[in-house]
């Protein structure tokens, strides 16, 4: 056995943009001695901000990896972005990882983005905690944030522990320590030697009554976890230190609550209750439920445990690209993972060489000759896995669950300055869809134009000067526009007969075909309802493998199709006459007839926004929200601040940043993230069919 997978913590740092993630890791590293002097995002000098795009805007694009140790444990850490363009890089994170630690400034509480990565991390099960920032800001609000958590969130906050001289407990010196609730001493990090060196000592008499109340909702809480402790806490009116530790850890890692911890890392105070808490409370691979899949050929359930004996299966979770190497990230569930050596990717049935092996620090990387269950590694080799894969042994296959992505809602078209560079341009953009799984790119058959699509206008921003920077091509670039999607009205049900003359051969091929609107479905979906032996086996694979083909050709104007279902009743064939081409023919026809017989809809994308504003500008805001189509949902008070919540059409939104500002006098912000697709206006849809 390699280590002790107990000691193993593999989590991430995740939350809305500018609440301090970056440093709060850079804080992490630095108290467990990976890295001498911390650095500042706005220095650009951070060790998990490495791209130089990162570096000059001051905001994390791509996640990254490092490792760390504390009190004996080996502790994996994914910094993750918080800009909500780049929540491809938060999702797939969140899939591999045991737990996370969700970060909350204490001025903005709970934003946008704050909500979307807890519903993600909800999804995914992953327990976490949570740390309250940047409590030495003016305007910072402990309890409201605590509030904010349980209401907007859903979530169960376990205090353990209070500011002293913010929130709400106050003193004329500001944010000078934490309360520690478990030991019910105040704490303070003394700001010379960078919060290394800790004090502890009696809990100041302002902050006395609000620990004591605390205390007591913390006691309560945890004692009704296990009921031999409840008798002691029912007797004694207290409960063991290592009591509370037990039984915190039991809590979360059942999702029960979330314990809170708060500080502000930019001034060194209260990181080292993260590290400590990380180790204490959240889980290890061994606490975490196996990890399921099916075998790829007789789809039955395979189970794999977190374990070294067993057989090995990994997920590609991460591929990096530049000009000259991928690199895949793979969280390794059980077994070893041997440097070259050869393992199965299921879903492709090639097998892939896994050359070097590596240790990843950020943009640093130390090689491995093996890594076993609970690591995550780099590996150099592989040629045809992306995101989503899973690699395993040969003899002992498992397709483990894929990761799904958004659907993007903004696209542009680019083309290479010189047509000596368009071969280079299409191999770089295979490149950059391979890392990035919310990013795509095709040409276009009307124009002959190249057309990408993102999450928003700072994601192909980012991609199109990444394209200059590290592949050398000179690109013109043209204005953003909507990427629609298109839906039938109705439910239709016909029989569509494909029949030809080709030469001497005759072609002959009956579907009977049924389509309806399905809300939600990202994609069509199609289901085979035909009785088992009408259409012969080959055949029917074939038929349906068309089906689907065509429905991802685009619908009448050309968009992809989406939130519908097709439903192939039954078939018709002839010997000799019904072949691959009459079938692949007939379902052409058939996805073509739908679009007719039940008439399409165009659909647009609309983005849930999120406007923060001083009380002066809100008319001039809520004004100009009416005029781009945006349904005001609600208005609230964040401090001094008013927040409007609406949702609006993305074919309105773009250009918003300076007119929100110019509205504002520079002092309002947003945010937006993409929601659903809903109706476009009629109007829309004939301009682009040119009636």
């Amino acid at each position: 056995m390699i280590r002790d997978i107990s000691s193993i913590r593999n989590i991430g740092i995740i939350a809305h943009i500018d609440a301090g993630k970056t440093t709060t890791t850079e804080r992490i590293l630095f108290y467990a001695g990976e890295i001498h002097n911390p650095g500042n995002v706005d220095d650009g000098n951070t060790v998990t901000d490495f791209d130089p795009e990162e570096a000059q805007r001051g905001i994390t694009i791509y996640s990254a990896a490092i490792s760390c140790s504390w009190r004996d444990c080996s502790i994996n850490i994914i910094d993750t972005p918080g800009h909500v363009d780049f929540t491809a890089e938060v999702q797939r994170s969140l899939r591999v990882l045991d737990g996370g630690v969700v970060v909350f400034s204490a001025v903005e509480g709970v934003e946008a983005q704050s909500e979307t990565v807890w519903r993600q991390a909800d999804g995914f099960k992953v327990p976490r905690i949570c740390f309250i920032n940047k409590l030495d800001r003016i305007g910072a609000n402990f309890e409201r944030v605590v509030g904010q958590i349980t209401e907007r969130l859903q979530g169960v906050p376990l205090v353990l522990s209070i500011p002293i001289g913010s929130g709400p407990a106050t003193n004329s010196d500001g944010f000078t320590g934490i309360v520690d609730l478990l030991r019910m001493e105040a704490v303070y990090f003394d700001k010379e030697s960078k919060g290394r060196e800790i004090r502890r000592e009696p809990i100041p008499a302002s902050c006395q009554d609000v620990a004591d109340d605390y205390r007591v909702q913390l006691i309560e809480s945890v004692a009704m976890l296990d009921e031999a402790v409840f008798a002691v806490y029912d007797e004694t009116g207290d409960i063991p230190l290592a009591d509370l530790n037990r039984l915190i850890r039991e809590g979360t890692i059942t999702g029960q609550f979330q314990p809170l911890l708060c500080g502000a890392s930019l001034d060194y105070i209260g990181v080292q209750p993260i590290l400590d808490a990380v180790v204490d409370y959240l889980p290890s691979p061994l606490d975490v439920p196996p990890v399921e899949g099916r075998h790829p050929k007789k789809e039955n359930i395979e189970v794999r445990k977190p374990n070294e004996n067993e057989p090995f299966a990994g997920l590609v979770f991460k591929v990096q690209v530049d000009e000259h190497s991928e690199l895949y990230f793979v969280r390794v569930y059980s077994g070893v993972l041997k440097s070259r050596s050869r393992m199965l990717n299921p879903r492709t049935g090639e097998k892939e060489l896994i050359s070097q092996l590596w240790k990843m620090q950020a943009d640093s990387r130390v090689k491995l000759d093996e890594a076993g269950a609970g690591d995550i590694v780099g590996v150099v080799g592989p040629k045809s896995s992306v995101t989503g894969d899973t690699l395993c042994e040969a003899n002992q296959p498992i397709l483990l669950e894929s990761i799904t992505f958004p659907e993007t809602v903004i696209s542009m078209a680019i083309e290479p300055e010189t047509s000596a560079d368009r071969k280079k341009l299409e191999e770089t953009l295979k490149l950059l869809a391979k890392q990035d799984p919310t990013f795509r790119a095709k040409i276009s058959e009307e124009t002959g134009q190249t057309i990408v699509s993102g999450m928003g206008e700072l994601h192909l921003e980012i991609i199109s000067k990444r394209m200059e920077r590290d592949f050398h091509l000179k690109m013109r670039i043209h204005k953003p526009r909507v990427t629609y999607r298109e839906t039938i009205c109705k439910a239709v049900e016909f029989e569509e007969v494909f029949e030809r003359q080709a030469g001497a051969t005759s072609l002959y091929a009956l579907i009977k075909l049924r389509a309806e609107p399905l809300e939600g479905a990202q994609s069509v979906v199609v289901e085979n309802k035909m009785k088992p032996g009408a259409f012969p086996a080959d055949l029917t694979q074939i038929l349906i493998q068309a089906m689907n083909d065509e429905s991802k050709s685009g619908g009448t104007v050309g968009y992809p199709l989406m939130n519908m279902k097709l439903q192939v009743l039954g078939a018709g064939f002839r010997e000799g006459e019904t072949n691959e081409i009459a079938v692949r023919a007939a379902a052409a026809s058939a996805v073509r007839r739908v679009l007719d017989e039940a008439g399409v809809m165009l659909l647009e994308p609309v983005m849930k926004l999120e406007v923060v504003t001083p009380n002066d500008f809100v008319g001039n805001v809520t004004a100009d929200l009416n005029s781009r189509r945006a349904s005001i949902l609600n208005t609230g008070l964040r401090g001094n601040l008013v927040v409007i919540e609406a949702e609006v059409p993305l074919s309105g939104m773009f250009g918003y940043s300076t007119q929100v500002r110019s509205l504002s006098q520079g002092r309002a912000s947003y945010s937006m993230e993409p929601l659903r697709f809903a109706p476009a206006p009629d109007s829309v849809l004939k301009t682009m069919l040119g009636e």
